[in-house]
């Protein structure tokens, strides 16, 4: 079943992979979105994702280069940061020491085989998630979902959903128009689909 919201959907255009998979995963629920690193149309959209895979320093780097940490960080519509977006929405990130743009007040961490845990890092494949308090509507049930990541952001007060992997971490992270999904709904089949359904009807 496609969407037939009337919306604007802006995803943000930087040096990031994965960013494309996401513009067809709006496409298929019956929204043509926007590929777009222009602050005004960023502004003025009803929705704006802000995905992607790569490093945090030099994708900080590229951000702040092009004015885009502030757009992003002074977006007031629903923002949906996806895998390193989600990261990079936190406060600051051990990978390459990087301060990040600190919507939600927490530190991106890596994960730390030991020989007690041993882990395959980085994680890599489907998992559960578990939707966590009121604030997790969005997500809808628990469910399973695609992982490829090294870093990881540890349960806080903005945690809407949690997943093992050695430890418990925050997989969903929400704070007033702020969305992020450590996991990548784009190429998470049917939960994925819902998950991003339900985001962009959410408000």
């Amino acid at each position: 079943m496609k969407c037939k919201y009337d919306m604007n959907v802006a995803i943000v255009k930087y040096n990031a992979g994965n960013i494309r998979s996401v513009v067809n995963a709006v496409r298929r629920l019956g929204v043509e979105p926007v590929l777009t690193d222009d602050a005004d149309m960023l502004r003025t959209a009803d929705r704006v994702i802000f995905p992607g895979q790569g490093e945090a320093g030099t994708t900080m780097a590229y951000l702040r280069q092009h004015g885009l940490d502030s757009v992003i960080k002074s977006l007031t519509q629903p923002v949906l940061g996806i895998c390193i977006g989600m990261q990079l929405l936190c406060r600051h990130s051990e990978e390459g020491d990087t301060d990040c743009l600190g919507v939600f007040d927490a530190k991106v961490k890596r994960f730390c085989p030991t020989e007690t845990l041993r882990l395959k890092v980085p994680q890599m494949g489907w998992n559960t998630f578990e939707p966590v308090g009121e604030h997790a509507k969005w997500l809808g049930e628990e469910g399973y979902a695609y992982f490829i990541h090294s870093y990881y952001v540890p349960l806080c007060d903005d945690t809407a959903a949690a997943t093992e992997y050695g430890i418990r971490y925050s997989s969903a992270l929400q704070r007033d128009n702020f969305y992020a999904t450590q996991f990548h709904p784009e190429k998470s089949g049917s939960v994925g689909e819902t998950i991003l359904r339900n985001w962009l009807a959410h408000s």
